[in-house]
């Protein structure tokens, strides 16, 4: 498969501080891909190397097979929606849209009716003589897609896009932006810090800590198979305990279980519950086995007990999945 960006062996440092450190990554082409993490772990430094807005310390970035480093940003084939949006207030929707082409010196019918269909696409057709103030959060964020659409990139990046929205609207958008990349077939480089936003949305996720890069698979395999205490920490709720008491593995190993995969078992192990919190349709608890911390996620329609009482619970050791021996 075509690669649509590579890096390899790309550092970044900004005086003593290494933004990122020696990260190897293929994008494929027409694929979503997300970049996960942290404040500060370098995942956003690597959009901005994508972008041309930061050049490698040290090693090759590839667009398309052709050489990045020292390109500068509006020579690269590629475009960037930002969490800020950062529209003109004093131009109208159309306007804002074909800005980049009028900065290319195309001409005024030209880049307005390219404008109205990157519009269209982004089910805002009708609404190019408002003004910027005038539009929802939601409909701010589509404008700013609609603008990098225009340019017709072969990769588009996607900076916390849907941070500034609420819950409701993030998840449409979420749905309506996994919907565009499809139909576009576009590359899309998605960066962001909620887990549940890259896992639902993604064909492959990188999950990044202290500039290195921790574990790239589908959403699956960074959920089930987690390759660290990091990821299985950071990429939903993990119980990480040795691998011994999970029953999956050798003493000296960890093993990830996730919270759903504990279960009341009057067979099973005895647990204190040590705390107890309603999350609409499960219940989570927190429970103490001996010297081990567990939180488990139960039915809220199950026969919960309350804090203080002991129960036995159990798990499928096939479920706890062992981790390598640098966990």
């Amino acid at each position: 498969m075509t690669e649509a960006v590579s890096f390899r062996g790309v550092s970044r440092y900004f005086g003593h501080v290494r933004a990122v450190d020696g990260v190897d990554l293929d994008i494929c082409d027409g694929e979503f891909f997300a970049m996960l993490g942290p404040s500060g772990s370098g995942k956003t430094t690597c959009l901005r190397l994508i972008a041309g807005f930061e050049q490698p310390t040290s090693g090759e970035i590839k667009i398309y097979g052709e050489e990045a480093s020292g390109v500068p940003p509006y020579r690269r084939n590629v475009n960037t929606v930002f969490q800020s949006y950062a529209l003109f207030p004093h131009m109208n929707v159309r306007d804002n849209v074909a800005f980049g082409l009028r900065v290319k010196g195309v001409s005024k019918p030209e880049r307005h009716k390219a404008a109205e269909e990157a519009l269209a696409l982004v089910e805002l057709a009708g609404f190019g003589d408002r003004r910027a103030g005038e539009l929802s959060g939601g409909q701010r964020q589509r404008v700013a897609l609609a603008r990098a659409l225009v340019n017709r990139p072969r990769v588009l990046l996607l900076d916390e896009p849907l941070g500034a929205l609420d819950l409701k609207l993030r998840e449409q958008m979420q749905h309506e932006l996994r919907q565009l990349q499809r139909s576009l077939g576009l590359t899309f480089v998605f960066v962001t810090h909620d887990q549940k936003e890259a896992l639902s949305m993604a064909d492959r996720v990188a999950v990044f800590a202290d500039g290195r890069m921790q574990q790239v698979g589908t959403p699956e395999e960074i959920y089930s198979r987690p390759a660290s205490r990091f990821v299985a920490d950071f990429v939903g709720s993990s119980n990480v305990i040795p691998a011994d008491f999970a029953g999956a593995g050798p003493a000296g190993r960890w093993a990830s279980l996730r919270p759903e995969d504990i279960h009341l078992d009057p067979r099973g192990r005895d647990a204190v519950v040590t705390s107890r919190a309603y999350h609409g349709r499960v219940i989570k608890l927190g429970l103490s086995l001996g010297c081990h911390k567990l939180t488990a996620l139960l039915p809220a329609t199950a026969s919960v007990p309350e804090t203080g009482e002991t129960i036995r619970v159990s798990w499928d050791a096939g479920r706890a999945h062992v981790m390598g021996p640098e966990a």
